[in-house]
Formats: C-alpha cells, sequence, structure tokens
C-alpha cells in the first residue's frame, strides 16, 4: 500500500511539473519506480511481436524476392539480418530493465548529457517519425486498394494516409498501459488473419501461386546472389538498428532480465519469419512482380468478406507498431527538450510523423532511407553496446545522468571520444566497407572496438574521460579518493 500511495504522488508531481492530463502515461525521462516492474515475458513477445508483423518487414520480405532472391533467400536474409541486429539490440534493453529509465536517458552515459540531445536523440526522432509515415502510406496503399475494389473509386493515397496516421496516434499519446492492451487484442488477431492470408494465397487458381511453385521459384539471379543477399540483410539489421536508442523504452517496466531476453528474442525471430514469409510468397507468386500481398490479394479476391477483414489486418497491424515509432519519438524528443513531458512530446512526433505520411516518396525510395538510417545508427550502436558492456560494464551511475555537474558531463557535456567515432564509423559504412561484407555489422565492430580502445588511451591522461568511462563503484572510489 505504501509503495502504491507513493507512485500514486511521483505521478501527481509529474502531471502537475508537465500539465500534463490525467489518464495518460506520466512518466518521461523519469526512472520508472520498481513497484511498477511487472510486465512478464509474454507481454514484451506480444508487444515486439505485433511490431515485426508489419507492413515494412512484410514489404522487405516481397522486395528482397523482387530484387532476384528466391523465396528461402529472401526469408533467411531478413530474418538473419534482425536476429544479428536484436543480439545489440537486447544488450542495451537491459538498462531499461535494470535501472527504469528510457534508453535516451541512458546514451547520456556515453555522449554526455548534451550530446545524447544533439545525436542520438535527434536522430532517432527523426527515423521514429519515417518509419511511423513509411508504415502509414503502405498501409495506405493498401486501403486505397480494398477500397476501389469493393466500391470501384480509389480515393486519395494522401488523404488517407493522414487520416489513418491521426486514428494510429491516439494509443501513443496514451502511453505504455494503452500499448500493452493493445498488443494483448490485436496478436491473436493478427496471427489468425496471417494464416488465413498464406492460405488464401495458396489458394489462387494461378498455378504459380501453389505452395511447390513458390519454394522453387530461382528468382531472377538464381534465387542466391550474394551481392543481393547481403543488401537485404543489411537493410533489415539496419532497420532493427534504428530502434537500438529505444530498447529500452518497451523493457524498463519488464520484472527480470529473463522476461526481457525471452520476450524479446523470440519474437524477433517468429515475427520476422512470419512477415517475411507472406511477402516474399506474394513476390514469388507473381515472379517478383508485385512484392505488397495486401495489394495483391486485393486485386485478385472477389470476396468482400476477404476484403473487409484485410481492412480490419491493415488498420489492427498499423496501429499496434506506429504506436511504438511514435511513443519511442516522445521519449527522444523529451530527452532533448526536458521541460516537456512525455505526452506533449509523444504528441510532437505525431504531428511530424503525419505531416510525413502525406509524402508518397518515403515508400518508393526504402532502401535508400533505411541504409541512410543505418549509416548513422551503425556506428552509434558500436559507440553504445561497446561503452556500455565493455567500459561500464552494465553499471551505470543514475543520478548522475540528470545533473550537468555529474560525472557524465565529460566536455561541456559532449563525449568527444564516442562524438568523434561516431563521425569516423559514420565515414567507415559509407566510403570504405564493401558491400558484400555486411556494412552494419562492420561498421558496429569497428566503431565499437575503436571507441572502446581510444577511450582506454585518454582515460590514461584524462581525469574527466576515466570518470565518464568507469563503472559506477570504480567511479565512487575515484571521486572518494579525490
Amino acid at each position: 500500500m505504501a509503495d502504491t500511495t507513493f507512485d500514486a504522488a511521483i505521478e501527481r508531481q509529474l502531471q502537475k511539473r508537465y500539465r500534463q492530463p490525467t489518464g495518460v502515461e506520466q512518466f518521461g525521462i523519469e526512472a520508472i519506480p520498481v513497484a511498477r516492474k511487472t510486465v512478464r515475458w509474454y507481454d514484451l513477445f506480444a508487444i515486439i511481436l505485433n511490431f515485426l508483423i508489419s507492413p515494412s518487414t512484410i514489404l522487405r520480405g516481397g522486395l528482397g524476392v523482387a530484387a532476384g532472391l528466391s523465396f528461402q533467400a529472401s526469408v533467411l536474409a531478413e530474418c538473419s539480418g534482425i536476429v544479428v541486429a536484436a543480439i545489440f539490440y537486447v544488450i542495451m534493453a537491459t538498462v531499461g530493465v535494470d535501472y527504469g529509465i528510457p534508453g535516451q536517458v541512458a546514451t547520456r552515459a556515453v555522449y554526455g548529457l548534451r550530446g545524447s540531445k544533439l545525436i542520438p536523440s535527434f536522430l532517432r526522432s527523426i527515423a521514429s517519425c519515417y518509419w511511423f509515415a513509411f508504415q502509414t502510406v503502405i498501409g495506405a496503399t493498401a486501403i486505397c486498394a480494398v477500397f476501389d475494389k469493393l466500391t470501384g473509386t480509389k480515393p486519395s493515397l494522401i488523404l488517407v494516409s493522414v487520416l489513418f496516421g491521426i486514428v494510429q496516434a491516439f494509443v501513443a499519446i496514451v502511453g505504455y498501459e494503452s500499448l500493452k492492451q493493445l498488443s494483448r487484442v490485436a496478436l491473436p488477431v493478427k496471427l489468425a488473419m496471417f494464416v488465413y492470408l498464406f492460405v488464401l494465397l495458396a489458394n489462387q487458381a494461378d498455378p504459380n501461386f501453389a505452395p511447390g511453385a513458390v519454394f522453387s521459384y530461382t528468382g531472377k539471379n538464381g534465387g542466391w546472389d550474394w551481392v543481393i543477399f547481403v543488401a537485404w540483410f543489411n537493410a533489415a539489421a539496419a532497420g532493427w538498428l534504428t530502434m537500438i536508442t529505444d530498447s529500452a523504452d518497451f523493457c524498463r517496466y519488464s520484472r527480470t532480465r529473463a522476461d526481457m531476453w525471452i520476450g524479446t528474442v523470440s519474437a524477433s525471430a517468429v515475427g520476422t519469419m512470419i512477415s517475411g514469409s507472406l511477402g516474399a510468397y506474394a513476390a514469388a507468386a507473381t515472379l517478383g512482380k508485385t512484392a505488397n500481398p495486401f495489394v495483391l490479394i486485393a486485386g485478385v479476391s472477389t470476396s468482400w468478406i476477404t476484403l473487409a477483414l484485410i481492412l480490419v489486418f491493415i488498420a489492427l497491424d498499423n496501429w499496434t507498431i506506429n504506436v511504438l515509432n511514435l511513443y519511442t519519438g516522445g521519449l527522444s524528443i523529451s530527452n532533448m527538450f526536458e521541460r516537456l513531458g512525455r505526452f506533449w512530446t509523444t504528441l510532437i512526433a505525431s504531428l511530424f510523423g503525419i505531416a510525413l505520411s502525406a509524402i508518397p516518396d518515403v515508400l518508393n525510395s526504402y532502401l535508400s532511407y533505411a541504409t541512410l538510417l543505418g549509416n548513422f545508427f551503425s556506428p552509434i550502436a558500436g559507440v553504445l553496446v561497446f561503452d556500455y558492456l565493455v567500459l561500464k560494464r552494465t553499471r551505470l551511475d543514475v543520478p548522475a545522468l540528470f545533473t550537468l555537474e555529474g560525472r557524465y558531463r565529460y566536455w561541456g557535456g559532449f563525449n568527444l571520444v564516442a562524438v568523434s567515432w561516431t563521425g569516423l564509423g559514420f565515414l567507415f559504412y559509407m566510403f570504405c566497407v564493401p558491400a558484400t561484407w555486411i556494412p552494419s555489422l562492420c561498421t558496429i565492430l569497428f566503431s565499437g572496438i575503436g571507441y572502446t580502445a581510444t577511450a582506454w588511451a585518454v582515460s590514461g591522461r584524462s581525469r574527466i574521460m576515466q570518470l565518464g568511462s568507469e563503472t559506477m563503484d570504480a567511479a565512487a572510489v575515484s571521486m572518494a579518493a579525490d
């Protein structure tokens, strides 16, 4: 009872400080009280699986086949990319489990209190709005195709995208509890729909839709072209790595590390396999001509029930995914502008995301945008993971994350070593690493190892860097000695 009363008092203080409405999640950059850390693995599994059963994951599987891969190669490329990226993702997710803080706040320990705002938080805000718009436009494209089939009239893609975006923003603005409840309801419906869509495709009259024909489709270049395989492996990994600074956001209500690891890793593998397979199946069945299965089904199906079910699926699909994009985008903006509460920053992210949804080019240039985001987030991932795992050994000084006078101040609020290696990693990704070497993974290792070695060297000469790089326990001893 005492814990509940104390937590309620904290929420009232936050609500008053940020002038947020009642009924929404009040915690933003603040650490979650221990009593609130009750989420089990199955809720995380539902949240992450819902996120990966998504238009972008589905479309990526189809685009891989359209680019020349076989069904098997496209699914393997996508699953491998996500699983490899998930290894780094869950390392940073432990920050949320252990300390109850968002991932963006944790980046202050690496980039400095000001550096984290100008580099990972700013970039993640952009990525969140882009992914929101990307998912929305894919869903809106399918909605337009279904309406065209049902009514003979095709509505405006821009209008549908904007209206669809507005509907999706509501749950994210309310907060984490609404996200959890929505995921529980949506997941079984989406899984049942996936089974139905697979059966529907497999039973088309066209022999190319038969499972045997799809599985034997060799693609345009023999099906296993290494250059194309690596490109889509890298696209999948790069897209997931843009979430690394936010992995703690979904896990800070988790009960234990084991709940986080089981829920996140299993959902990553299962969700990617299901979604990538649907997109790859549709593309292989049409000999690489159609990558979006929803548009394909809307074109070949004559049943209004099927078309109505597709609309329900798309609505639930986009809703559960884009809630996460806006939720994390709002926390990124909260880290940049501490005087704004989570409610208001999520609203800001929603407005930018909805505006971007009115630009169809976010869909047409997916590989270019995904690769560009990977250029930035791969070196960020390398610096964050190696600093947290190797230098700090997963131990942070949480109070110091909220004061510029603490040991994470570095040089005027910037860790110049981290900033430098992020820049070097970006240049390495852009100009040095061959495309056939899996650029995102190579860049993580290059920037992470380079940063760690430099941090050790600089710490031997700089007291500022030494305090910022040490574990919490070691730093306490050092400060006491001073």
